[in-house]
């Protein structure tokens, strides 16, 4: 028996590839699914099922593709209603594998038709679960994000969670391996670890979900401090359970080629969104006018997701060079599938055309600290609560980015301000926002609070953000 955690930083997702004895299973799999026709191909083992252990809000699955190209079946949980065929497992239903077995282990909470699958292995031996959203390491799923479609309160579903931790999971063996949908990152938890595996005991020994005195204290401990999700995740949900396009003709359609006659062309007549990929530094030094930048080397999809929002959004891509595919990729694991195509040759081409640009007024921190000095200013903090409660700098204005659609509208266009995020990734989306938006009344700092730490500016006690979360 094999078993594989293929984990996807940007996401913070895993999935699961297991063999045994000339069959495999895939639990989860990402949208691009050929990376795993070639794994079974070169293991020269056969997909006897596609398993999922709900329907994914943060990402779309390639359920669909792969089981198109391989004839396995894809499974659900109890209670599951996908609009395509599917196995729907009973609890406690067994599947064989090779010589290994899975047991389905229904633990709704954080969606009705959540599971646990629980691998036996070729010994009869329940050695590891592979726990979707129900169980993260240090966290368990937030109980808010299937509200609307169980009619429930996250209070009720947060008491449905409870019952299937405690009930199910938690009399499990201790040296049972935990293999969680989601690492530190994600927005599908408030609280989970860097690490991506770990067991079944320890977990039972650190997780503060699993160490409540009540069922009562349990639901007030996880639905403390939830901040809204994302709004791309209905939409996402929505995919996984009704189908998509095919990930091949969505990636042949991204990678249409444009010279920049083409590309100004399609921006007039569809409205697209110009998305730049580019690295904040570059941006700032240039860009195609009411360009919105979302670097592809940082947390870029969840960003795309949480900005842009409407998965069918038309979208123009002006990427490295090189990066192009890739880019449509991460796009198309968010559900972003109408990319249009992009701009031949990336910026440089419509540099070369001599075609209009626009910058962002970007300084140095120190710079920044010597322009402030002794001077009532106004800054902008677009980290997250949590990195602005644990330090900041004295007096700034706390706007989480991700919000940015909800404050933006606050902003007096006639008042100057300083605008930053940790080191400059956040800050430059929020200042391509608002550049696009028309505010021209800002500077943005390089570096972000990183580099302003390290100058005399004065700032707030730092206080541990694992105490600022608690």
């Amino acid at each position: 028996m094999k078993i594989e955690q293929i984990y996807t930083g940007c996401l913070a997702q895993g999935a699961y590839y297991i063999e045994s004895n000339g069959e495999a299973l895939i639990i989860d799999p990402l949208r691009e699914t050929q990376p795993y026709i070639d794994r079974l191909t070169k293991d020269g083992v056969t997909l006897k099922y596609i398993f999922e252990t709900h329907f994914h809000a943060d990402f779309v699955s390639g359920h669909l593709d792969l089981s198109q190209k391989t004839n396995a079946p894809i499974v659900y949980g109890p209670t599951a209603q996908p609009e395509f065929e599917a196995i729907i497992a009973e609890d406690n239903q067994i599947f064989e594998i090779g010589n290994i077995k899975i047991k389905v282990l229904h633990t709704p909470g954080h969606t009705l038709e959540s599971t646990t699958y629980l691998l036996i292995d070729e010994n009869g031996k329940e050695s590891a679960i592979f726990s979707g959203d129900t169980l993260f390491l240090g966290d368990v799923g937030r109980p808010d994000l299937a509200q609307k479609a169980a009619s429930m309160t996250q209070e009720e579903l947060a008491g449905m969670l409870y019952d299937s931790l405690y009930n199910k999971i938690l009399p499990l063996a201790d040296d049972i391996t935990v293999y969680p949908a989601h690492g530190a990152g994600s927005a599908c938890g408030k609280n989970m670890m860097k690490e991506t595996v770990d067991t079944l005991g320890n977990q039972k020994k650190m997780n503060y979900a699993l160490n409540q005195p009540s069922k009562e204290a349990f639901i007030e401990a996880v639905t403390d401090g939830l901040l809204p999700p994302p709004a791309y995740f209905g939409m996402n949900v929505m995919m996984n359970k009704k189908g998509y396009e095919s990930f091949e003709k969505v990636l042949s359609q991204g990678m249409t080629v444009l010279t920049v006659a083409d590309f100004e062309n399609v921006a007039e007549q569809s409205g697209a969104l110009i998305l730049d990929t580019r690295a904040n530094g570059d941006f700032a030094k240039g860009f195609i006018p009411q360009s919105i930048n979302i670097g592809i080397n940082g947390d870029f999809a969840p960003w795309v997701g949480a900005m842009i929002v409407d998965v069918n959004q038309p979208i123009l891509l002006v990427t490295d060079v090189g990066m192009e595919e890739e880019t449509v990729t991460r796009l198309s694991r968010v559900g972003f599938d109408n990319v249009l195509g992009h701009l031949k040759g990336g910026f440089s081409s419509w540099i070369d055309a001599e075609k209009e640009i626009d910058t962002v007024h970007r300084i140095t921190a120190s710079e920044f600290a010597s322009q402030i000095e002794g001077k009532e200013v106004m800054v902008v903090d677009v980290r997250k609560e949590s990195e602005y409660a644990a330090e900041h700098v004295e007096d700034a204005y706390s706007k989480p980015l991700a919000y940015i659609n909800d404050w933006i509208n606050d902003i007096d266009p006639k008042q100057p301000f300083y605008l930053h995020c940790a080191g400059g990734y956040r800050s430059m989306i929020a200042a391509s926002i608002l550049q696009a938006r028309g505010y021209r009344n800002f500077i943005e700092i390089e570096g972000g609070f990183k580099a302003i730490a390290e100058t005399q500016i004065p700032k707030t006690d730092f206080v541990c953000q694992s105490k600022v979360l608690k």
